[in-house]
């Protein structure tokens, strides 16, 4: 198996820290997703390959084994077990001196390449494990992909099909599904080794908001204009939801910054039926940029009455 240099693919330095490794990877993804690239082949591989990349480099245990062993990572746990059942053999003198025994022969420290070889006389073909004739069943590998998702789309439970190593998979995107938020499909990564069973697919959403609200969770912000005379005087005001718009009553001398909260106009809470945040608006006053002769005469005599 030829080496897989997962930091070349990502176009990051062995030594890069895991929020380098992330930057690069969302950059990267973000050129090749299939989604931008519909009819490219060549982008749906490198995508491919980046999300393989980002799987085992963003897993400290899994980039720990990956650069001790190469693309032999996966089966690194294996290697390790072997290894400690070797050495109860008498015919075992570790790896400073050599191995010997079950066919196979090696000396001197163990590199990559040479533990592909003894891996797969070890595991591979016909190897039996520990005298009882079982080949090794090895899990397939996981693959890791991102759903970018506008907002607007994540406030209903909505079905999507996602094309995914040229496979095309139905999912629900179920309703309050938050940004960074990853799921499991179950079986649809790498295929098994020795018959094992498959990797499973971790999606990740990115949930872009497109819309005027902030979201924090379930409750949703936003800030509302509001006239000085209607500040002032108070009054009837139309209000953005999110599912549409509602009528407000506005008190008598509302004060800038004043927040009122609408209970349940906020986002679904995540798989929970029927439940939502709240939406809390705050009263930005807008004073008047200009005034006329008549409005500045009544506001002196406003000035006056109150002095």
């Amino acid at each position: 198996m030829d080496f897989i240099d997962y930091y070349s693919i990502l176009g990051v330095e062995k030594s890069a820290t895991q929020k380098e490794i992330q930057k690069a990877y969302r950059k990267k993804a973000r050129k090749y997703h299939p989604d931008l690239n519909p009819d490219d082949k060549d982008a749906h591989k490198k995508f491919q390959e980046l999300n393989e990349a980002n799987e085992v480099l963003s897993d400290p245990e899994k980039r720990k084994k990956y650069d001790k062993y190469g693309e032999n990572w996966e089966h690194a746990d294996q290697y390790e077990q072997a290894r400690q059942q070797r050495k109860s053999d008498s015919n075992y003198r570790g790896f400073g001196g050599s191995a010997t025994g079950g066919g196979y022969s090696y000396s001197g420290d163990f590199d990559q390449d040479t533990f592909s070889d003894f891996f797969e006389q070890m595991f591979g073909g016909s190897a039996r494990q520990r005298g009882r004739g079982r080949q090794a069943h090895f899990k397939g590998q996981d693959f890791n992909a991102e759903l970018n998702i506008p907002l607007s789309e994540v406030y209903t439970s909505k079905k999507q099909t996602l094309t995914v190593n040229e496979k095309r998979i139905r999912l629900t995107i179920p309703a309050g599904a938050e940004d960074g938020q990853t799921i499991r499909i179950k079986g649809h990564g790498g295929p098994g080794i020795q018959g094992g069973p498959k990797g499973d697919l971790y999606i990740t959403f990115n949930v872009l908001n497109n819309t005027g609200f902030n979201r924090e969770k379930a409750d949703l912000y936003k800030e509302v204009d509001l006239d000085l005379y209607t500040a002032l005087l108070g009054g009837e005001i139309l209000v953005d939801t999110f599912d549409g718009q509602v009528k407000l009553q506005v008190k008598e001398g509302t004060q800038p910054d004043t927040k009122v909260k609408l209970k349940g106009k906020g986002f679904p809470k995540y798989k929970k039926e029927n439940q939502y945040g709240d939406l809390i608006l705050t009263y930005k006053v807008k004073l008047p940029a200009s005034l006329s002769t008549e409005e500045k005469e009544l506001i002196k005599k406003l000035q006056n009455l109150h002095s």
